[in-house]
């Protein structure tokens, strides 16, 4: 009786565990194949993965070009797509490598050992095939080889601005928690334009060369391979940039050329405030993971030390102001605070004279008498001259209200404490660009355009329009005006004949622009870093004087180099700017 019992449990438990087996299998081929556990697995598109073998040839996410419609930052071209685990024989291999040029064992070598689909290379990068070596290779019907095109990253022309994307698992959760069909493994932007419109150029999915292959790995569908893609006319879209990229590209060679190590240069369009060029050294290409911040900090867009460049904010001021006497002169014999004798004397000089010098003592002096009638007065002539807050475009995008171009642009700053505004030796060195003041290459740029265009104050834009996969405009950027305060006519005209002098006259620090085909307005700056030796030095000035369309400022950052980077490189790109005029 005892055994018939336990028999009969035995049964019972046996029957349960064959139930729960049924149940989940039920589960997992009839009832959860599309959302199985917490996780929400989709187990058809695991079994078909796992069935799989595919290399992606676009990860799908929105891309740059620049103004002209050329690409930035990646480029398309054909290449052999190689499936090692299928039974290629030696034949088709030197038929293959007859095609595209390459000698049979190069293929071959790279085969060795692989399981897994690739793009063959040569050197460190995809071996590119011209358009009629990629259709010969497909003609050839190949098992396992396959000529597609594919879309490849590059170094970046503006990599700074166009900036870079990777897997941040945390920051996409943040990001994007409703996007459920993404991966949270998928890229995203974390730097430059890549992270202020990452929302847009977010992927719609991969596009892919496959083969579907049974459990001994040969294909099912015979030969031929398959390609997938989302399909949607609509995306990715494309970033149109305000970049001209051969300007880019001269830009980045001067720069490189002359061997800035911490600096570079911003070229604005006059008349819209749109970047046509902008470089920023240290490169984002890295070998020293430990510089990776410092690397990853576009510094055209970073407020740094101006210097000289700073007393156009006081020459504005000291005119509008009408504080300025034609038989008044400046003792430039001593330092700015009347104590000591500079390093370099040159007497006595009137205001127009000490601006195309560069008289610390004047700017001093004129700095004071400006702060005891107004202690606001740097703020609101920094502010009038477009260069006091962020200067980059911002506005009203579909539901986003304050989206920025350049997210990651920082304000300039004048004072760091009230104290300091009483302080005459604090007041003279703020005077001359020094103390407090910190304005980024972007904002002295913009400070530069909006003198050119006679105290009309811009926003920056740096992408004109977002269009559509199809070509269709998805939203253009309209330019905006800066708010607050303009300088009169009268004001702008004064300043802008003072950075005239600055060049025109003999003795002045950017005479040797004079021989340039192009007329330049601008102003010099050396600034004291606080870092031993090491100083910033800037050129930022207009051209042609007569006709404005370019505002150029080329900065070289805490550099220890006692010769000029700066004069040369401004010199020579506005050479390259009039040579493509000409052509034009």
């Amino acid at each position: 009786m005892k055994i018939k019992k336990r028999i009969i449990i035995i049964l019972l438990c046996f029957t349960c565990m064959m139930l729960l087996l049924f149940g989940r299998l039920a589960q997992i081929q009839l009832i959860a194949t599309e959302s199985f556990t917490k996780r929400h697995i989709n187990l058809i598109e695991k079994s078909v993965t796992q069935r799989t073998q595919a290399v992606t040839v676009d990860d799908g996410r929105g891309h740059f070009i620049d103004r002209n419609g050329e690409s930035l930052g990646e480029e398309k071209y054909p290449v052999l797509v190689v499936f090692p685990f299928l039974q290629i024989k030696n034949d088709m291999l030197e038929k293959i490598a007859h095609i595209i040029d390459v000698p049979g064992q190069d293929i071959g070598i790279q085969m060795k050992g692989r399981s897994k689909p690739f793009i063959f290379q040569r050197g460190n990068r995809p071996f590119q095939l011209t358009k009629e070596q990629m259709e010969k290779v497909n003609r050839a019907d190949m098992l396992g080889m396959v000529a597609t095109e594919v879309r490849m990253k590059q170094p970046s022309e503006a990599e700074h601005l166009i900036g870079v994307v990777g897997e941040n698992e945390k920051e996409f959760k943040k990001r994007y928690e409703k996007l459920q069909k993404l991966s949270s493994q998928t890229s995203i932007g974390i730097s430059g334009l890549q992270q202020s419109f990452d929302e847009f150029l977010m992927t719609d999915g991969e596009t892919k060369i496959l083969y579907q292959v049974d459990r001994q790995g040969e294909p099912i569908f015979g030969k031929r391979a398959k390609y997938t893609s989302p399909g949607n006319p609509f995306y990715p879209v494309t970033i149109q940039t305000t970049i001209e990229k051969l300007l880019q590209q001269k830009a980045e060679e001067l720069v490189q050329k002359h061997g800035i190590k911490k600096g570079g240069l911003v070229l604005l369009d006059v008349k819209t405030s749109e970047i046509l060029a902008i470089v920023s050294k240290p490169s984002l290409q890295m070998d020293n993971q430990n510089t990776y911040k410092q690397r990853m900090e576009n510094q055209m867009l970073t407020p740094h030390f101006p210097g000289s460049v700073f007393k156009t904010v006081i020459a504005a001021a000291t005119i509008d102001n009408d504080m300025i006497q034609s038989h008044r002169m400046f003792n430039c014999d001593t330092d700015p605070y009347g104590e000591n004798t500079p390093q370099v004397m040159m007497g006595k000089l009137s205001f127009t004279e000490s601006f195309a010098r560069s008289c610390n003592r004047t700017f001093a002096v004129l700095g004071d008498e400006l702060m005891q009638k107004d202690k606001q007065v740097m703020e609101t002539y920094l502010e009038a001259l477009g260069a006091n807050e962020a200067v980059g475009w911002k506005g009203k995008v579909f539901h986003t209200q304050g989206f920025k171009q350049l997210i990651e642009e920082k304000k300039a700053t004048v004072w760091n404490g009230e104290e300091n505004k009483v302080s005459h030796k604090a007041i003279a060195q703020t005077a001359i660009g020094q103390k407090d003041v910190r304005i980024s290459p972007l904002a002295v740029a913009n400070m530069m355009a909006t003198i050119a265009r006679n105290g009309e104050k811009k926003e920056v834009k740096a992408v004109k329009e977002i269009r559509y996969k199809n070509g269709t405009r998805f939203f253009h950027f309209e330019d905006h005006k800066l708010e607050g305060r303009q300088l009169s006519y009268s004001t702008v005209k004064q300043v802008q004949s003072l950075l005239r002098k600055v060049v025109t006259m003999e003795k002045g620090t950017g005479a040797t622009f004079q021989s340039l085909p192009l007329s330049v307005a601008g102003k010099s700056g050396t600034a004291q870093t606080g870092k031993g030796d090491r100083v910033n030095r800037w050129f930022a000035g207009y051209f042609p004087y007569e006709n404005p369309r370019y505002a150029l400022v080329v900065v070289d950052l805490e550099t220890d180099n006692k010769e000029s980077t700066v004069t040369p490189i401004f010199k020579e790109f506005v050479e390259e700017i009039a040579q493509l005029g000409s052509r034009r």
